[in-house]
């Protein structure tokens, strides 16, 4: 009897050091936010549900909180809704994506210090005199297992991330891979290595082969749509489109503090029914602004990107009397408006990064290497124009302008030698480096103000059709 009683209880601990042995870590993630502030209410629903469930629920952002909204990004504080509602939600981490630095410098150093949750970026370095709080890494406590995670954003085709030059004076930034591989001494102080990325889809996969010793990545940037997670050189990696129509829950599964199974999920936040009450009311609150619904004109039709890419280069003509006008594509933040009112909103969300116009003064000949520069900078985009048309051959090869032939307003091909004012936003301007004389003078104006002061003009608009680019 005493060995039967012996035994089942022999049996009960060695069940008991099995089941303590046993762990799971649960990550709620998004990227690329963008401002959807309308989602929160939903995503905040869904972080309570699985906090119901899990209660060392880890809640990650890969990047670009910022920039997509108007009563976001013109708050009082530029951009504090967002803090605001990540903090309500329980978020523990962001990585800086390249649209946190629309804040400029000190502006993303005080949205840092209002927030709850850690802003990680390992491969950038600002400037002390910044006072900016973020942090290469950190290690979480989730229900007794250690996770490392470790953030890393992209830089473009001009050493930096893809923002304004101007907001990323005094900081420094590193090769993403360099960096990350400076923390693997992480792989031996933790259980979890996670890479918070905001490198793009592509460079995950890239990245996977190189870096064995990380257990996920949860990434943004390219706003990739994957069914939960794939898993690449045994690496689990996650992401979604922009603006949270998804969400994704990420499972680890740990014995022995060794990863048994990973996996992960996509949740659908966009329709979702139920909503965290408390996140509602604050976004009810910040989106009480009149001033954003006030009509400026009536689209007759609904337009795409390029009629709006079109019509903001316009507004830049008739607003300053220039002979021509471009704007850099990635710059135009709506891809489609249906017919009716156009409204401050629209506007604002448009072209939401208050940049100021910017007049240069080239030849045709120099316009067109701006104009080859601002594609090759702004990931092979060709710019919105006006004023002109601009037939473009584009090697599939490598991606690369082979032919850019420009003509003038009449169809008769620009006069490479003749002298043109050219306004663009200063966005456009910094990335279209070039060897010309004139480098360029600010107007003094916002492109956003000189949108709106044209839209009020015109009354109505009609731009069903308009093309001012061909790509061949």
């Amino acid at each position: 009897m005493r060995k039967i009683i012996l035994s089942s209880l022999l049996m009960l601990i060695a069940l008991t050091a099995s089941a303590q042995e046993r762990k799971e870590v649960h990550i709620l993630s998004i990227n690329d936010p963008h401002a959807a502030i309308e989602q929160f209410p939903r995503l905040g629903f869904v972080a309570d549900s699985l906090r119901a469930l899990y209660p060392d629920l880890l809640i990650l952002s890969a990047g670009d909180n910022r920039s997509g909204d108007p009563i976001n990004d013109m708050f009082e504080i530029p951009a504090y809704p967002m803090v605001a509602l990540m903090n309500q939600v329980g978020f523990h981490a962001t990585v800086v994506g390249n649209h946190e630095f629309d804040s400029n410098q000190y502006g993303l150093a005080r949205l840092i210090d209002l927030s709850t949750f850690s802003t990680l970026c390992a491969n950038m370095e600002p400037d002390p005199k910044f006072n900016m709080h973020v942090k290469p890494y950190q290690i979480f406590d989730a229900g007794g297992v250690s996770v490392g995670v470790i953030g890393v954003t992209a830089l473009g085709s001009m050493g930096i991330p893809e923002s304004h030059p101007d907001r990323m004076t005094d900081i420094k930034f590193f090769d993403p891979l360099e960096t990350i591989n400076k923390y693997r001494y992480l792989r031996e102080k933790c259980d979890v290595v996670l890479l918070l990325s905001h490198l793009g889809y592509e460079t995950d996969v890239k990245f996977s082969a190189e870096l064995p010793w990380v257990d996920i990545i949860i990434g943004g940037h390219s706003h990739t749509q994957l069914d939960g997670g794939e898993i690449h050189h045994d690496i689990l990696i996650t992401q979604n489109m922009k603006s949270i129509p998804f969400a994704t829950h990420s499972t680890l599964v740990l014995e022995d503090k060794k990863i048994v199974e990973k996996k992960a999920e996509r949740i659908a936040i966009k329709g979702q029914s139920g909503i965290n009450k408390t996140v509602a009311e604050l976004v009810r609150y910040f989106s009480e602004n009149p001033a954003f619904k006030r009509a400026l004109a009536v689209s007759e039709t609904p337009m795409n990107k390029e009629e709006l890419g079109c019509m903001v280069c316009d507004s830049y003509i008739e607003e300053t009397g220039a002979d021509l006008a471009y704007q850099n594509a990635g710059g135009v933040r709506i891809d489609t408006l249906e017919a009716g009112d156009f409204t401050v909103g629209h506007v604002m969300k448009m072209d939401p990064f208050q940049n100021s116009a910017v007049e240069v003064v080239c030849t045709g000949k120099e316009l067109s290497e701006m104009l080859i520069s601002c594609y090759d900078n702004d990931k092979q985009r060709f710019p919105y124009v006006s004023g002109m048309t601009c037939d473009v051959t584009i090697d599939p090869a490598d991606g690369k302008i082979k032919k850019l032939v420009i003509f003038d307003k009449n169809g008769k091909k620009l006069n490479l030698k003749k002298t043109y004012r050219v306004v663009a936003n200063s966005y456009s301007v910094a990335v279209s480096p070039s060897n010309r004389k004139d480098q360029g003078r600010s107007l003094r104006i916002s492109t956003p103000d000189m949108i709106k002061n044209f839209l009020e003009k015109q009354g109505r608009i009609n731009y069903q059709g308009r093309r001012c680019i061909r790509i061949k």
